[in-house]
């Protein structure tokens, strides 16, 4: 979700997962710019290796062959379901057959959520069919749906100021897209606080700086406490016809149908390989990339390339003969969409000291500057 495909960024990290803190080893922080970089350029020699066997030599465009074959074969990965663990099985067969070291894969319990058929009719003012993407983990509907009017709000201010007005409608959002991580917050908690109103459903205006009436799915958040209603993304362009409609006083009526399901906690794996460091063995530097995808799409940017390009990153790396100082770790993670949860339970379980983190989490939604 970050970055343009083979942009090699992310989330970088220097840092202990147990404190936050940044690591030092021997004193490295006192240290001097000057002899960093007098470091640094011994290691001209080896980059420049690295760069001639992915750009000139045999790896030339094996990462994108490699994803090519994954995703042509297994397709979307959904959190919970077989395709995405045929993907684990067949990377982890991969990884042993690249000669990595300590290839493994580590347990991990994560949501199933089917979308099942779903639809939504504008009745009035006029009859207008929507796209729709439900949002992960939503309820679906009662089977006849729910036929209601509809609510536009532009922000949960004008929402909780027009509370009275939502009971027993469809809220709508049209927030104007700030950027990611802001923007996002209508996807995430959109149904939560309609539902505190008393709405029946809420329809999320697509988390997109540009869209070609393409709806974005995405993972939503239920609240304790607080009813559980349906809730989907739409496109930009109904969203602002919706806003241009109620401005001028016009009622809107939908029908929403969703046949979205959650299901029990599946069994699934995160995927791991190392190359082992040959001084600092113990010092990890951690390079990933997730798995698992939407049910809509193959998931080949986001996040077949980033999970790639992590395990160009150390084949790359072996083919050379090269043994770093330091442990560099590949983990696949499963269930990202989902909020992370492969990721998570990865902390759960090792919560050792990692001394750099590379996550490579790619998007072609948003811009190169937005990297939440």
């Amino acid at each position: 979700m970050k970055f343009l495909l083979f942009t090699f960024v992310g989330v970088v990290h220097l840092f202990s997962l147990n404190s936050g803190k940044a690591i030092y080893k021997n004193d490295n922080s006192q240290r001097t710019f000057q002899e960093i970089k007098e470091e640094v350029a011994r290691y001209g020699d080896v980059a420049k290796a690295i760069i001639n066997l992915a750009v000139y030599g045999k790896a030339q465009n094996r990462s994108y062959e490699r994803l090519a074959l994954l995703v042509d074969t297994v397709g979307p990965r959904p959190s919970g379901s077989k395709s995405l663990e045929k993907a684990i099985q067949i990377m982890y067969q991969n990884l042993q057959e690249d000669g990595l070291e300590n290839v493994h894969l580590e347990p991990v319990k994560i949501p199933h959520w089917e979308r099942g058929e779903e639809s939504a009719v504008m009745l009035e003012p006029r009859i207008h069919k929507m796209a729709i993407l439900g949002l992960g983990s939503s309820i679906g509907t009662p089977p006849e749906g729910i036929t209601a009017e509809v609510l536009v709000v532009t922000s949960f201010k004008e929402l909780q100021r027009r509370a009275r007005e939502a009971r027993g409608k469809i809220v709508v959002y049209n927030q104007p897209y700030v950027n990611y991580s802001k923007t996002v917050q209508y996807r995430v908690r959109g149904a939560v606080e309609a539902a505190k109103v008393g709405a029946l459903a809420s329809l999320i205006r697509s988390v997109a700086s540009f869209s070609v009436y393409s709806p974005h799915t995405g993972i939503q958040e239920y609240q304790d406490g607080v009813p559980k209603i349906p809730t989907a993304c739409i496109t930009v362009e109904d969203a602002e016809m919706m806003s241009r409609m109620a401005s001028r006083g016009n009622r809107i009526v939908i029908q929403l149908k969703m046949g979205a399901k959650n299901y029990p906690d599946a069994d699934s794996f995160n995927t791991v390989a190392e190359i082992i460091g040959s001084k600092y063995p113990e010092q990890v530097v951690l390079v990933s990339g997730h798995l698992d995808s939407w049910d809509v799409g193959q998931g080949a940017m986001d996040d077949g390339g980033g999970a790639f390009i992590s395990w160009e990153a150390l084949s790359l790396i072996k083919d050379l003969g090269l043994r770093p100082k330091r442990t560099l770790r590949l983990v696949l993670w499963t269930a990202e969409e989902q909020g992370g949860i492969g990721g998570f339970q990865y902390y759960q379980s090792h919560k050792e000291p990692v001394y750099l983190m590379i996550s490579i989490n790619i998007s072609p939604s948003i811009t190169p500057m937005e990297t939440p």
